[in-house]
């Protein structure tokens, strides 16, 4: 069952032939028996692929053979897509000719006399003629991508997609300059012209030569003189273990990917490419062309996670004039100012909002006086309508926007004096933490530290340190304390205090002596069968209490094991609510961007759909099932691949009645093998698709303690809505 259910979430794999030599007149077609030619160990295959925005029209390109996402290194760009009924063929006259079900040429590399074609282990695919030459090959015209022992002489360049799923000509080059200089310049969309300056520069002048990506995997620039000039990091993992690409991603960043070799020959859904370098390091202070919108559209500003991608964001009373192609830039959301007002009309209709950390310095507005070095505010001019103050501080606080952005070295505070909480000192916090010595744990945000009080009882305390102030770690900073600062239950971390002084922002904890679920389950020695169950019933009622007995309901947005703590008693406690959602005593649900953590993520965050508190109820649903088995929602090392997905192994198990299986080798466990049923049904339930379908932290509650009846889950292709 597993097998299947993994096989219906890996796209279906296209029927491919398998030759080092691909002789004249074959022929690859989008639809049929022949739909790519692969290399011949399998890593890589040259054909159709399907595009996912539109499944009716194919790219010709190159991509990963063997992992689960099938990531493109190489595509034709001339005309993009091709439609169903298309032909790809190596002529028996020796030309390879790409023609549209008409029979009219869509694309040929302009060679002649081929003999014969072969798709590499390196991802090049090559023409070859009969006395062994290169006639062409795909490493010669690369499109975004160049892979390990890939060169790119004076003259090549990668092109940006449009979008990442839009293979179109995009925003950015990267460029091998004839001058010696390796330069990323930003592009007209309608155009294609290049802006200058470039928005990097290896400022080789005429000693540069070529950019390579050598087979250990650093990418560098090769200089007239031999001594190489490094583009990224020294990448010092084994070729044998990793995949390996570097990218001009859309967003026009130039990243260097790595991906477990381990993961593809498993079929693991959930691991993806991660970044080992980037540039520009700090990409959007990077464009500071005099012409042109930069990196975002026209009255848009940008914040950049290296990660992930470069954000676009429209100011208050703005919003996208296309939200799907946000480089399109924002519009207002009121009528202009109309001439005819007088100072006073003008005033009681408009005011001006300032806008912290975000300027525009060049082309966008006029300057009617010089700006000086330091500043990094700007007065926005919008209507005099009511604007809540959350979302003013939220948001201009943290703005940067495109090109030279100056930093400032001021943090709006934030006003905490209407809860129940003490405002530390940060020499208090400091002197607690003997300097901040003790390490207990870090996250994206910041790190934790061990301390105590110098108090009567001499209470222990954990400390946050968010030691960047970005947008988002400030916002999770307020979210965190405002959150949390107003509850208080037995299952939930207790937040004793903060410290805002200047740019420190720190969070003081009571502190958890038995460390996190993550550790307590994962660690390698099984704790007991009747502890588990009082740490799953804690975690659910610390839930219920957030779901349905705060003032405002909270939701968490990020329950994994690493969040739940167990205290000197091993009770557990929610802590980390820096990504929490408020909601109003009249409001079901929110509008927000994807959160929480893989694995852990319920279906909605990826469908335009309102988020609910049903997410934390998917969520729990996969720490339910950890706890029961004591081991990972995903492990990519197990000998069975049908166990490598918990939840889809815990259904198995359940559907064949064979739940010892799940809980094999703990006695315990097995003699209280009715209890494990029960809790596996209520996970199931919490792992409904359908988020109507998930039960509240109530229902959990009452059927976890056994206080109601538990009717069969329905199987994941069931539709059954009948547990409310």
């Amino acid at each position: 069952m597993a097998l299947l259910l993994l096989f219906l979430l890996i796209q279906a794999p296209f029927h491919a032939q398998a030759s080092e030599n691909i002789t004249l007149g074959s022929t690859l077609t989008p639809q049929g028996l022949n739909t790519s030619w692969i290399s011949s160990s399998g890593e890589f295959a040259f054909g159709f692929r399907s595009l996912e925005s539109n499944p009716a029209v194919y790219l010709l390109a190159i991509w990963f053979n063997k992992i689960a996402t099938k990531t493109v290194v190489w595509y034709e760009h001339t005309n993009t897509t091709v439609p169903a009924g298309s032909q790809l063929q190596l002529t028996p006259g020796g030309v390879l000719s790409l023609q549209d079900p008409a029979g009219e040429l869509i694309w040929n590399p302009r060679v002649t006399n081929v003999d014969h074609a072969s798709m590499l282990d390196t991802g090049n695919f090559v023409l070859f003629g009969k006395d062994g030459s290169i006639k062409w090959e795909s490493f010669a015209s690369p499109t975004d991508t160049i892979l390990p022992s890939q060169v790119l002489p004076k003259g090549a360049v990668l092109h940006s997609r449009l979008m990442d799923k839009d293979y179109s000509d995009g925003r950015f080059v990267l460029s091998v300059e004839l001058d010696g200089n390796l330069r990323f310049y930003t592009l007209a969309v309608s155009s294609s012209s290049r802006y200058d300056p470039p928005y990097w520069d290896s400022h080789t002048g005429g000693n540069g030569s070529s950019l390579v990506f050598n087979t250990t995997g650093s990418v560098y620039y090769t200089s007239n003189s031999g001594q190489p000039f490094k583009i990224t990091s020294e990448n010092l993992d084994s070729p044998a273990d990793y995949y390996k690409r570097a990218t001009l991603d859309a967003d026009g960043v130039f990243r260097q990917y790595v991906y477990p070799r381990k993961s593809a020959q498993t079929s693991v859904l959930n691991t993806e490419w991660r970044v080992m370098d980037y540039l520009p390091q700090d990409f959007c202070k990077a464009i500071a062309a005099e012409i042109g919108s930069g990196v975002c559209g026209f009255n848009s500003y940008c914040s950049f996670n290296p990660n992930k991608s470069v954000e676009c964001e429209c100011p208050p009373y703005y919003s996208f004039i296309d939200s799907e192609r946000k480089y399109k830039g924002c519009k207002p959301e009121f009528a202009p100012h109309s001439c005819d007002l007088d100072d006073t009309e003008s005033m009681q209709q408009f005011s001006l909002l300032p806008m912290i950390n975000i300027n525009w310095p060049f082309g966008d507005y006029e300057r009617y006086n010089p700006i000086g070095a330091i500043v990094g505010s700007v007065f926005l001019k919008v209507p005099r309508t009511s604007t809540p103050g959350s979302q003013l501080s939220s948001n201009s606080n943290t703005w940067k926007k495109e090109r030279s952005r100056k930093k400032s070295t001021q943090v709006q505070s934030i006003n905490y004096e209407a809860l129940p909480l003490r405002a530390f000192t940060y020499k208090e916090i400091e002197q607690a933490t003997d300097g901040f010595r003790e390490e207990l744990g870090s996250g994206a945000s910041g790190i934790v530290y061990k301390g105590q009080l110098q108090d009567e009882f001499g209470t222990g305390i954990a400390v946050k340190r968010i030691d960047k102030m970005l947008a988002e770690t400030e916002k999770e900073f307020a979210i965190e304390v405002q959150t949390i600062g107003r509850t208080f239950h037995r299952n939930l971390v207790r937040l004793l205090g903060f410290c805002g002084e200047g740019r420190e922002r720190l969070l003081v904890y009571e502190l958890m002596t038995n460390g996190s679920l993550n550790g307590f389950l994962f660690s390698g020695t099984r704790p007991t069968w009747n502890l588990r169950v009082q740490v799953a019933l804690g975690v659910a009622r610390g839930l219920l209490y957030l779901h349905e007995e705060c003032s405002s309901q909270i939701i968490h947005c990020d329950i994994k094991p690493q969040n739940i703590l167990l205290d000197e008693n091993l009770v557990a406690k929610i802590s980390d609510f820096g990504l929490a959602k408020l909601l109003r005593k009249n409001q079901t649900q929110t509008n927000t961007g994807i959160r929480g953590t893989r694995g852990y993520v319920a279906p909605e965050w990826f469908k335009n759909i309102g988020i609910t508190s049903k997410v934390d109820i998917y969520s729990f649903g996969v720490i339910l099932l950890e706890i029961v088995s004591c081991r990972r929602n995903v492990e990519l090392e197990i000998a069975d691949e049908e166990q490598a997905i918990l939840t889809y192994w815990a259904n198995d198990c359940y559907r064949s009645g064979r739940l010892d299986l799940l809980v094999k080798g703990d006695d315990e466990a097995i003699f209280n093998i009715n209890k494990v049923e029960r809790f596996v049904a209520v996970a199931l339930w919490c792992l409904q698709e359908e988020p109507t379908m998930r039960p509240t932290m109530l229902k959990v509650t009452q059927m976890l303690d056994g206080s109601v009846t538990i009717p069969t889950p329905p199987d994941p292709s069931s539709f059954i809505s009948s547990l409310q």
